[in-house]
Parts: C-alpha cells; structure tokens; sequence
C-alpha cells in the first residue's frame, strides 16, 4: 500500500510542482510530512540540505531519498523517483506528437524562429557570467572556439562531429 501511496504522490507532485525542484518544495513537504507521516520537518529540511549539493535536480535527488525513507528499500527510491519523472515524459511525448502535426504551421515556425536568438542570448550570458579570473580564457580556447563557430556556420559540420573534434583539440592543445 506504501508503494502506491509513493508513486500517487510523487506522480502529482511531478505533474504538479511547475518551476522545477524548488517550486516542488512545498508540495513535497506536505505529501511526505504533513498527510503521510513519512519522515519529520527536521528530516524533511535536512533532505532539501543533501539535495542541493549533490548533484542532479532537487526533486528527482528529495524523491530518491524519501522514497527509501519511506520504504526502507531501493523499491520505494525507485517508485518515488520514476513517479516524479513520468508526468513531465508524458507532457513531453504529448508535446512531441503535437509539434510533429503542427511543425509546418507558420505560428508555429515562427516561434520557434523568435526562441534561436534568446537561446543563443542565454547561452552567451551564461558564458560571460563564467568569464572571470578564476575561468581564465587563453589563445588556444579562443582558437578553438573560432574554428568550431567557422566549421560549424559556414562549412555545415555536425554539431556533434564539432563536439568531439573540440574535445579532441583541447586535448591535443592542453
């Protein structure tokens, strides 16, 4: 009975907690502390501890640990964690289905046209916040991000191919 009362609430939970881990915090606390009992608010606060620093999303890393507080086995750990994850796989296949029928719809087309610049707007934010004396850039970096953008724009190579053959440069390089 456990194990569907875990898979009930983590599912709703997932289906539920839009805004990632964090926006999932307070549903998980009352589904796991307040209704079922499953594990104590000091428990609770020192899970939403661990989670943050190992490494993965908090909801999937508080679902993994409640599910085997709760259960005493990997099982639970299991159900808990797959449970949180399949509303977001259904949506995405739900997703999925409708963009193939709709791809050549031009709203549709044009959406996604006006996400590739604010993509690579995020993108480029994120590498300039990690631009700083600690990331310390040098000429090999900078030759290698300029033969990836010239391979890759003007010669067409897969993004993947470009991938490994960076990899490989910066292996050689440094």
């Amino acid at each position: 009975m456990i194990y569907l009362q875990l898979f009930i609430s983590y599912f709703k939970i997932g289906l539920f907690g839009f805004g990632g881990g964090y926006a999932m915090l307070s549903l998980i606390q009352h589904e796991v502390v307040e209704q079922y009992g499953w594990i104590s608010q000091q428990e609770f606060t020192d899970i939403v501890a661990i989670s943050q620093m190992t490494p993965g999303p908090i909801g999937i890393n508080s679902a993994t640990y409640i599910g085997y507080s709760a259960t005493n086995n990997i099982l639970g750990s299991f159900i808990a964690t797959f449970a949180v994850c399949l509303p977001s796989f259904i949506i995405l296949l739900i997703i999925a289905g409708a963009f193939v029928k709709f791809r050549t719809n031009r709203y549709v087309d044009d959406a996604f046209k006006g996400l590739r610049p604010a993509t690579v707007g995020l993108i480029a934010s994120a590498a300039l916040l990690l631009m700083n004396p600690e990331n310390f850039i040098d000429h090999k970096s900078i030759i290698i991000f300029i033969a990836a953008f010239v391979l890759t724009m003007f010669y067409k190579v897969h993004p993947i191919l470009m991938i490994i053959l960076a990899g490989i440069s910066g292996l050689l390089l440094y």
